[in-house]
């Protein structure tokens, strides 16, 4: 009898564990369901290129058509999962179908965190995660002049970035008392909140938002200190919320996302999960710990679709993020959590450097502008568990290369 596997979500971990099975040699019956009408497409593309008009909904998708149909993947769109019975091995949608599963794959990701404040329902409010959203604001910023954008992420300095460049007025307002608070370190915060400014933009910090005001339509943002902030347009980029419901309906361990082990595996062996919707071991966090990245979501990927054909490997990839931000390219590799001490190397003035994150005398973090070459090298250190000195990192003339470790 032919296996059948079901992968729910069509995003960039759903894709990669359908292409992955292939590649392992999987050559049972492959489904992939996912509630949004596209093929899997790229995200980072929709707060950069796409918002400016230098992408499209058809250079978007990850592979073509042709890729699926030649590998034998049904791509089931405009569909979403509603329930799962684990002993029957059945799912069923919100429209009434039926799919029957041998093997099972949760690629469910996260959603926009929503902002509960009063007008975050008026029209020319928007939040950013998904291609119709990304629809949605670039007809928004075609008739405004002025953009609020509340949350200083990745997302909300992306949008006020390329909104900028699009000749708009930007006010960025960040709650937290600096830039990308949670993820980078404060040097690197710093420079973004100069070069934000240096692009024309109004950054404000330590800054909550009371309301958002209009009249059917947004026309301005109150702060809670009174202040008023006019806004013909508001994005809304304070986080991402996991969606993890379907699974702890179908009664799965869940945390802060669907519990999974070294392998992906569930508290289910029948069913696995990858992408922004699991919670899992990484060493690197120092325990459990649930990441929002396409590196995440590929690596991942690819572990869920070996232990869906019976391998055993572990996950054990190196977290690396990215975002660009007008000229500047921001990698990180690593993760900050325990981080007390931080040196620069290179020149921020030029636009250059980088931020080395020691958790005492520990590499854990690099955070670096225009300095591929840090980049890679940091992703290398950091697998390895090697660590420059401070006096070292801090002394451009003292060449870190030679410390990485030989590969094979």
């Amino acid at each position: 009898m032919t296996e059948r596997i079901v992968i729910v979500g069509a995003g960039q971990a759903g894709y990669q564990i359908a292409a992955s099975l292939r590649q392992e040699g999987f050559e049972g019956t492959l489904t992939m369901i996912g509630d949004e009408p596209f093929l899997p497409y790229q995200r980072p593309p929709l707060s950069k290129a796409y918002l400016m008009g230098k992408a499209d909904e058809y250079s978007l998708p990850i592979r073509p058509e042709a890729f699926y149909e030649a590998n034998r993947v049904e791509v089931v769109r405009g569909e979403r999962v509603t329930g799962i019975d684990r002993q029957a091995r059945t799912l069923v949608t919100a429209s009434g179908k039926s799919f029957a599963y041998d093997r099972l794959a949760l690629a469910t990701g996260s959603r926009a965190r929503a902002l509960p404040i009063e007008g975050a329902d008026l029209d020319g409010v928007v939040s950013l995660r998904n291609l119709d959203d990304a629809h949605r604001l670039k007809r928004i910023l075609d008739d405004a002049e002025t953009l609020a954008v509340i949350g200083g992420g990745f997302i909300g300095l992306e949008v006020a970035a390329s909104s900028k460049a699009l000749g708009k007025s930007v006010t960025v307002i960040e709650a937290l008392d600096r830039l990308m608070g949670r993820a980078v370190a404060p040097a690197t915060s710093a420079f973004f909140a100069e070069f934000h400014k240096s692009l024309g933009n109004t950054v404000l910090t330590s800054t909550a938002v009371a309301r958002i005001g209009g009249n059917g339509r947004v026309s301005h943002v109150e702060l809670s200190d009174g202040r008023r902030i006019e806004a013909d347009a508001v994005v809304i980029g304070v986080g991402a919320s996991v969606n993890m419901e379907l699974a702890a309906d179908a009664g799965l361990s869940c945390g802060n996302g669907i519990a999974v082990d070294d392998f992906t595996f569930t508290s289910d062996p029948l069913i696995v999960a990858a992408g922004d919707c699991t919670e899992h071991p990484n060493r690197f966090a120092g325990g459990r710990f649930r990441l929002e990245s396409v590196q995440n979501a590929t690596d991942q990927g690819r572990i869920a679709a070996k232990s869906l054909v019976g391998q055993r490997v572990a996950y054990d990839s190196v977290p690396w993020f990215w975002s660009d931000q007008a000229d500047v390219k921001l990698q990180m590799a690593g993760l900050p959590m325990g981080a007390d001490n931080y040196v620069v190397r290179g020149d921020p003035a030029a636009k250059r450097f980088s931020v080395f994150h020691f958790a005492g005398d520990r590499l854990v973090c690099v955070d670096s502008m225009n300095r591929p070459g840090d980049h890679m090298l940091a992703r290398r250190l950091i697998e390895a568990g090697v660590s420059p000195t401070r006096e070292q990192v801090g002394d451009e003339g003292f060449d870190l290369k030679p410390l990485m470790p030989r590969r094979g």
